[in-house]
């Protein structure tokens, strides 16, 4: 299932962002249970089974919620709604220019955020001595 996200995503960009005039590394992921696109190294847009949600601006991202065009986004029914993140109806289906448009405003909007740091991951290994066995 999360390779058909994967798949699904991969040809949306290509639709909305074939040229990539500014030559950005655009990559997508696997996502938990679906398929993300990192611009730089920074997420941007997901495809879940909730549906297309875009990372924007927070005006933007206001002001779709208040015309009603997007949703908060949860990806599950209780958890809290992620900042951010608005949730389009339709999803790649909806094939609109003003979709195109907020997707090549997500890949600007998040290159102007600090890079996420990579956690350093720690390795902690204790060894127990072992008893020698007396020689005799």
């Amino acid at each position: 299932m999360t390779k058909e996200y994967l798949e699904t995503l991969s040809a949306f960009i290509e639709k909305v962002q074939p040229d990539n005039p500014e030559n950005i590394h655009l990559e997508c992921k696997h996502f938990f249970s679906g398929a993300a696109l990192y611009a730089e190294g920074r997420i941007c847009i997901t495809l879940t089974p909730v549906g297309l949600a875009l990372k924007l601006p927070e005006e933007s991202a206001n002001k779709l919620l208040r015309n009603k065009e997007a949703t908060p986004l949860r990806y599950f029914p209780k958890s809290p709604i992620k900042n951010g993140y608005v949730l389009f109806p339709g999803g790649v289906e909806n094939e609109g220019e003003t979709l195109h448009k907020y997707v090549k405003e997500s890949i600007s909007h998040v290159l102007t955020l600090s890079k996420p740091k990579r956690k350093k991951v720690k390795i902690r290994v204790t060894v127990q001595p072992v008893p020698l066995e007396s020689q005799g």
